[in-house]
């Protein structure tokens, strides 16, 4: 299976974001054929003010980024992990930050959202509070490709190895994860993170960043880029450089197979009998 990975620059101007991430996107399947292609965190809208945020969010089915995934996904006939868009909750002032999966008929066959909040204060001081603005998801989420079972995952998501364990123990194929990894912490955890992600888990590691600067709510900030794929080996074997553009790689059942084989992990696990005896 061969899957792009679209890399953006978004800002606040909604229009402006969805005509240049699908411009990108035709560009990859013209040149590559993609059987999946694959947006990063928030590529429909970032930055501006939390009264923008809110009134720029969806509800799905209807709404203008939605809509530009599912077309898209059925006119070229592709699969279309879109991303994360701003969901509306009902009664509340905040959002999901959701995605959205659509087969090449353009019928959504997944949707996620966001599990874990990205509350934390930098090492430079800059405070990050999403849940005051997002609202977290619950459910573990997954999807199948034609014989791939995808599981789903959101940016911060990436720091919690129990949920890859719960898509381990699902028997996941290949985990992708859309992302605004901050340039803080991307030049020193994007891709070890993402590694070791694929290497526990034994599976293809899709890692989709957003690039750039942005300004929030009047202050300057920079996002990581260097989307990724990792094999179930751990090896990077495709990665977009800074900027926006595209990168593509070829996801082969032989590579997880051989992993699994040569390391039987799932046969070895014994956590359940480590709980076990601390009862």
């Amino acid at each position: 299976m061969k899957v792009s990975l679209i890399q953006t620059n978004p800002h606040d101007n909604k229009a402006e974001n969805l005509k240049k991430t699908r411009e990108l996107m035709l560009e990859a399947w013209q040149n590559d054929k993609p059987d999946l292609i694959v947006l990063p965190e928030y590529f429909e809208y970032f930055g501006g003010s939390p009264e923008g945020k809110l009134s720029e969010a969806e509800t799905f089915p209807e709404g203008a980024a939605y809509k530009m995934l599912q077309d898209f996904a059925r006119e070229h006939k592709v699969f279309v992990h879109g991303g994360t868009l701003m969901e509306k909750v009902p009664n509340e002032p905040r959002i999901y930050n959701s995605t959205c999966v659509f087969n090449r008929e353009g019928e959504q066959v997944a949707h996620y959202r966001k599990i874990h909040m990205f509350d934390i204060v930098g090492p430079d001081g800059t405070a990050y509070k999403e849940s005051a603005s997002v609202k977290p998801g619950e459910e573990v989420v997954y999807y199948e490709i034609e014989g791939f079972k995808v599981g789903c995952a959101i940016c911060y998501d990436i720091r919690f190895a129990e949920l890859f364990l719960e898509m381990e123990k699902a028997g996941v194929d290949i985990i992708i994860l859309p992302a605004a990894f901050t340039l803080m912490t991307g030049k020193d955890h994007w891709e070890v993170l993402s590694r070791a992600r694929a290497i526990e888990t034994q599976t293809y590691f899709v890692a989709c960043g957003m690039t750039g600067a942005v300004t929030v709510n009047g202050e300057k900030r920079h996002t990581y880029g260097h989307s990724l794929v990792c094999d179930p080996w751990g090896h990077v074997i495709a990665r977009a450089s800074e900027g926006v553009g595209y990168v593509t790689a070829r996801l082969q059942r032989a590579q997880i197979d051989r992993a699994r084989s040569s390391i039987p992990m799932a046969s070895h696990r014994r956590l359940k009998t480590y709980q076990q005896a601390c009862e």
